[in-house]
Parts: structure tokens; C-alpha cells; sequence
């Protein structure tokens, strides 16, 4: 028999448009270096949210920021409607799930392990443990390998495990960074997919990416940074356009309909 820990009870769910976590004229130095300034953002229950934007402008740093992982120089992070400095670790780890760009462990550990993991947040019995687990191997595509070692895998069978660990947590707000940079084309299309999903339960979900095609396709609302600043907040139709995403990126670009389904398209002009 296993004997339950004391642990913060997890947090109600949110209401459809709920603020889940918010940045209020938020500073961050790093080094030395001004790496944000002056940001707002607000996160909502039941969207997904993508930061887009060059290089260096500061979109790992805000979401880094948004998971209380980053203390502000200046302004406030706000999760579940509180100051996140209000919160403790494990009434965190109830609230958010965080993903990094790097999923490394020291010690040879089963997939499932990891995935497991997960759960040390709650104190729920193993069978809801089990489901959950299972789930979201299932919902990554990683239950095939379940039962090998997270070190024998490529490195996109571990970013989708560690997705999985992140889904497992199932914490109401998903903070996920660069979570396709190692996928090939059809798990990127899942590990969106599930995105929307999550957003669709009530979830809210931030993610990092430099695709600007799958910003346009899979969220409800972009957040463009450039130089440590918030260029253009809205829905992808709204603020993708080919001025102000050249401007941005020093790139040339083009913004058009797909032929047959009128879909936004995103691409970068060439001359070959």
C-alpha cells in the first residue's frame, strides 16, 4: 500500500477565457543585457498561444518568465490570478507544465519513467496515475517504446517523451519551447494537433515556435517579438503581414491564401 504524501489540492478548472498567467510591464536582464522590455501579455483557458519573432528576441526568456523559472528585474508575472512569486513549488507544478528546449537526463531511465514522472505533483492513486500516463504516451505517439531507455532514443522520440511528461502533469497551463525544432513533418503536425487539443479541454497553452506556417495554422492569438518587445499581439490574419514580419525578421516575406482553402500561408520570398 503507498502512503500519500500531503500535497496542495490542484486547482479548479478554468473557465472558457479564464487569465491563467499574465506578464505586466515585465523586465528581465540577463548578463547584464536587457532582454525584455517593458512586456504585457495575458494567457487565456481554451487558446493556444504561439511567441514568434528572430533569434535572441526574447521569446524563450518570456516564457521562461511566464513559469516563474525567471525572476523579473522590473513589473509583475501573474499565474491563476496571483503573483507567481505567491506560489509555492508544488502549487506550481499543479498550475503549470513546463517544457525546455533540451531534454536531457543523467541517469538511464525507461520511457515510461519519464513519462511518469510527471505525476509527482499529485497525490492521486496509481490507477489515475496509470490513465494518465497512458494517455499521454498514447496522445505522442511514444507507447511503441515505452519499455526502452530515454537514452537509446533519437533526439525527436525524446522531445515527443518529454511532451508526454509535460501532458502527464496535465496542469491547466502549458508552457512548451521550440517543442517541434527536433520533429519531422508529421509530428510536428501532432505535437499542434495536440496543442489544440489541450486548448480545446480548457487548457491554456503557450508555445515557442519559428515556423511561421504552423503559428498561422494552429493558434488562436501570436505574440511577435522583436528586440525584447511585444511588435504585434492578435489573431495570426490580423497581425501577419508582410511589412511588419520582413521589418522583424530582415527577411523578405510573403503572406497569401492557400489556393484551395484560403488557409494564411507564410513564407519567406526567394529568388533561385
Amino acid at each position: 500500500m503507498r502512503l500519500l504524501r500531503h500535497r496542495p489540492a490542484p486547482p479548479a478548472r478554468p473557465a472558457p477565457g479564464e487569465v491563467l498567467a499574465e506578464a505586466v510591464r515585465l523586465r528581465v536582464r540577463l548578463g547584464g543585457r536587457e532582454v525584455l522590455r517593458g512586456v504585457d501579455v495575458v494567457v487565456r483557458a481554451g487558446e493556444v498561444l504561439a511567441l514568434v519573432g528572430p533569434n535572441g528576441a526574447g521569446k524563450s526568456t518570456l516564457l521562461a518568465a511566464l513559469a516563474a523559472d525567471l525572476a523579473p528585474a522590473e513589473g509583475v508575472v501573474r499565474v491563476h490570478g496571483r503573483s507567481a512569486v505567491e506560489w509555492t513549488a508544488p502549487e506550481l507544478a499543479l498550475r503549470r507544465a513546463v517544457l525546455p528546449q533540451a531534454a536531457a537526463l543523467s541517469f538511464p531511465f525507461l520511457v515510461e519513467d519519464v513519462v511518469r514522472m510527471g505525476r509527482a505533483p499529485h497525490a492521486s492513486s496509481p490507477a489515475e496515475d496509470d490513465l494518465a500516463v497512458a494517455a499521454a504516451m498514447e496522445a505522442t505517439e511514444v507507447s511503441a517504446f515505452a519499455g526502452r531507455p530515454f537514452s537509446a532514443l533519437s533526439g525527436g522520440e525524446r522531445a515527443r517523451v518529454a511532451l508526454a511528461r509535460v501532458l502527464a502533469q496535465r496542469a491547466p497551463l502549458l508552457l512548451l519551447d521550440e517543442p517541434t525544432a527536433a520533429l519531422d513533418l508529421k509530428h510536428q503536425e501532432l505535437v499542434l494537433r495536440v496543442c489544440r487539443e489541450r486548448a480545446r479541454e480548457g487548457d491554456a497553452v503557450v508555445v515557442v515556435l519559428h515556423d511561421l506556417g504552423l503559428a498561422a495554422a494552429y493558434a488562436h492569438r501570436v505574440a511577435i517579438l522583436h528586440g525584447g518587445a511585444v511588435a504585434a499581439d492578435g489573431a495570426p490574419g490580423e497581425v501577419f503581414g508582410e511589412r511588419l514580419l520582413s521589418d522583424v525578421y530582415d527577411q523578405a516575406v510573403e503572406v497569401l491564401p492557400h489556393p484551395r482553402t484560403g488557409a494564411l500561408l507564410v513564407t519567406p520570398k526567394r529568388n533561385l
